[in-house]
Formats: C-alpha cells, structure tokens, sequence
C-alpha cells in the first residue's frame, strides 16, 4: 500500500454515535490535528443511533467505496470501551478501518473478502494518560494521525486472525425459489434496506412477491416516483448503497409494515 507520506493532505473519517452536543468529536478532531495538521477530517456522521453497532456497520458499508485509496476510516461506536475487547486496526480495500473489535468493520470485511487486521497494543501511540471510557480520542484518533503520518501498520501491533462478526449479509436460498432475506437497516426515512443486492436478484422482477409481516409487495421501481401500473402503498427499489429496500412515498415503510431492523422476510418467485 502507498506510504501515506506521499499524500499531502491524507483523509481521515470519523463515524460514532457522539453526537454534536458534546466535546467527544471535537476532541478526536483535535488530537488528529495536533499529531497531523495537514490530515483531512470528514465526518461521515455522528448521529448513529447510541450502541447501535449494526447502524454503524450500514453506513460504513454504504460510503467506504467512495473514498480514495489509503483513505483511514475511525469508527467508534464502542459499547465494550474499557473492556476486553480488542482495539483493531484492517487493512483492506485499500483503506484502512481503525476502531473496536466488536463487528463494526465486519460488513466491509465480507464483502471485500480480503483483509488484514492488527491489534493495536504499541502505547506509544496512544495518547497519555489512556482513559477507560474514551478509546476514540486516546487510542483510535492518535493511531489514525500516526498513520496519516506514515507510521508502518505493523509497528501498530501484531496481526491477529479472528474478528468479531456481526450476522452474514448473505440471504438464505431456499427450496421453491423462496429467498429469505433480513432487513439491515431502517434509514431515517423508514426505508426499509434489506440485505438483498442486484447480483442475487433477477433481471425481471415482475413475477416476484416480497412479504413482508405477512404483507404482500409486487411493485418493484426503479425509482421513488416512477409511475406504476398499479400503485402500492409500499413498493422496492434499488437503493443508492446497492441494496432493495423497502419504501413508501413520502411516509415510513417501517411504521406501515411494522418491522424492525433484523426481522427476516421471503422473496418469492411467482413464474412457472
């Protein structure tokens, strides 16, 4: 991977569940400057729902590929702060994913099937003293800066095998060409993003049915307003992060079909 020190202005992003009422992003933002005046800060959100690892996991997936390589992502929604579990620097795509071990990275990690991952125990770049319920501004802002600076991954740490994993985004194909799918992600919307991509759906979707809490849904778009033949209260399209989802016009598909995020459903081929 190119040594960072070749980038004048190496990007760095932040993902947490903070908030903007607090000190806790800007204390992160400071110590990266302090460390690396030159690095790019990006907010990619701080209004992950709290603890919410699955929400933040999603929105990780949904903008890494839009960043350049060596790009450094720090995510910290950190329920198990001060606990055991590990903090963990990956490789993978290109890019670099600084954060909890705790399944945030697990989506990205999948998808992209290759990865790297390092346990982050070097102190020395670590920021002093080292306080048990903020590892976002003490260990994964500093280690981020380090690498904006060009310090080598493995002088971070040794490499370890095992993650944690949140549940496989892969739907289940079963008999009878019944599909069942999860929902992974209800956006502030109420969309519906269901972990079913275009790869695993056919071309022509108009013999299919979803049900959903026993609701049945035909109608598949490929966009919010496009004109249908007939018109569903609920409908599917294909979302901006690849995903179908589930949506309403202007309402929330959530509230209408009264699901959550995790509950499964069945796609159904109707075609003889």
């Amino acid at each position: 991977m190119e040594n960072l020190l070749s980038s004048p202005k190496p990007i760095i992003t932040l993902l947490t569940d903070f908030g903007s009422q607090d000190y806790f992003a800007a204390a992160m933002k400071g110590v990266i400057l302090s460390i690396n005046p030159a690095a790019q800060i990006v907010d990619i959100t701080h209004e992950i729902a709290r603890q919410d690892i699955h929400a933040a996991a999603f929105n990780l997936l949904a903008t890494y590929k839009d960043f350049p390589a060596n790009t450094i992502h720090v995510a910290v929604v950190d329920p198990g702060v001060g606990s055991i579990r590990q903090a963990v620097l990956i490789e993978c795509a290109e890019q670099f994913f600084v954060g909890p071990d705790n399944g945030i990275f697990s989506w990205v990690c999948q998808r992209e099937g290759n990865y790297h991952a390092i346990h982050l125990t070097n102190e020395k770049f670590f920021r002093h003293p080292v306080s048990a319920t903020f590892h976002g501004r003490d260990i994964f802002a500093p280690v981020a800066a380090a690498l904006s600076n060009g310090v080598a991954p493995e002088e971070l740490g040794p490499s370890i095998e095992n993650l944690i994993h949140l549940d496989s985004l892969r739907p289940k194909i079963l008999s009878d060409g019944v599909i069942e799918a999860s929902i992974i992600h209800i956006d502030r919307f109420g969309n519906c993003i269901t972990n079913l991509t275009r790869e695993i759906l056919d071309d022509d979707l108009s013999h299919t049915t979803l049900v959903a809490n026993g609701r049945e849904i035909t109608s598949f778009r490929k966009y919010f307003a496009e004109p249908a033949a007939e018109e569903q209260e609920v409908f599917c399209v294909i979302g901006s992060a690849g995903f179908l989802e589930i949506v309403a016009a202007n309402c929330s598909a959530a509230a209408i079909l009264n699901v959550r995020r995790g509950q499964t459903f069945s796609l159904i081929s109707n075609q003889v």
